[in-house]
């Protein structure tokens, strides 16, 4: 069984999206700013099916966050859409017809939903049965691969204080939000060690393992 782990992008101040969250402005206000680093390494760039791009100490670091992944696990403010019920045209996502997981997506909601094929090989699968099953099915679904949570802070959280998260990487970057969706509440108790550190041009990125 592989690892089921994250990655986050986060600002100084401990905030992993920006303040006033909208189906506009989705990472919050300045939320943007705590991503600009990844937008150019050519190994983002590529995932995207973009071409060019840089090649410098973040390299590494994102092949292997991309990598091994055979499942994803999201929330329902991070797939979008607005709260509530899914209505009679239904959200399909912030990432267009081919969103780059390429692995089945298992989205946490309190809405019952038939699932999402789209191009690319990822299928949304919508679980309204808690963190354990949307877990578990993740966990069927990849295999001997590992487990990606992709988000948001909320959904991150709960994984943490229920003690199933493996590791986690945080992606510290030179910014002060001053608000928005922090990353560490609700979660006493929470014990890791640190595994790496590596400076990046922009970002330090930062391993930790989950010891308790």
């Amino acid at each position: 069984m592989g690892k089921f782990r994250f990655q986050l992008a986060i600002s100084l101040d401990g905030y992993v999206a920006g303040p006033e969250q909208s189906e506009r402005n989705p990472i919050g206000v300045g939320g943007m700013r705590l991503h600009q680093w990844v937008f150019g390494l050519e190994a983002w760039r590529r995932a995207q099916g973009l071409e060019g791009g840089t090649v410098n100490a973040s390299t590494p670091v994102v092949e292997e966050a991309q990598a091994n992944v055979g499942a994803v696990v999201m929330g329902r403010n991070m797939f979008g859409g607005g709260p509530g019920p899914w209505g009679e045209e239904p959200w399909t996502g912030w990432w267009g017809d081919n969103p780059p997981f390429h692995a089945p997506v298992f989205v946490l909601t309190h809405y019952p939903r038939e699932p999402l094929t789209m191009e690319g090989g990822t299928t949304f699968h919508f679980v309204t049965d808690g963190i354990e099953s949307a877990l578990a099915q993740a966990r069927d679904a990849a295999g001997d691969k590992d487990v990606s949570l992709a988000g948001g802070a909320n959904v991150v959280q709960q994984y943490l204080a229920a003690g199933l998260v493996d590791e986690f990487e945080l992606h510290v970057t030179p910014v002060l939000l001053g608000g928005g969706e922090r990353l560490f509440e609700n979660v006493d108790g929470l014990e890791v060690e640190q595994v790496r550190a590596i400076d990046a041009p922009g970002v330090t990125h930062i391993k930790y393992r989950v010891v308790g």
